[in-house]
């Protein structure tokens, strides 16, 4: 089941990782969000939603993948985190076993961001 409650307005902070067509495709989300009512954070706001583009060119950006989502977890511990991308396409079973992670969403899903269903928890805002 689809909860549309779930991306329809608030806060939204994006992260990307890797080559110029990830930062292409985060503005894209961030079009899509935004018409759903969504701005992006402003210096010391709390977000709603954090989405993590990631790459997997090499083990190394896999290594950087995780460490970022494990440390926006951390710091963002009630925001719905979404991480999509190469990363996301190639090991999604793995990002899904990181604790705080909500939905994961490969290369050929992620434009589908707004439509898709939590798998762990409903935005509680």
């Amino acid at each position: 089941m689809i909860d549309d409650t779930v991306f329809n307005g608030g806060t939204v902070e994006y992260h990307t990782l890797g080559c110029k067509l990830n930062f292409a495709e985060t503005s894209t989300i961030g079009k899509i969000l935004s018409d759903r009512g969504f701005h992006t954070t402003r210096a010391g706001e709390i977000p709603d939603i954090v989405v993590v583009n990631t790459c997997s060119v090499t083990e190394l950006a896999d290594k950087k993948g995780r460490q970022l989502i494990r440390r926006l977890v951390k710091k963002y511990p009630d925001a719905l985190m979404v991480v999509t991308g190469c990363y996301a396409q190639l090991k999604g079973n793995e990002i899904a076993e990181i604790p705080g992670v909500d939905i994961v969403l490969g290369s050929e899903q992620k434009l589908e961001i707004a439509r898709a269903e939590t798998r762990n928890r409903p935005l509680h805002r």
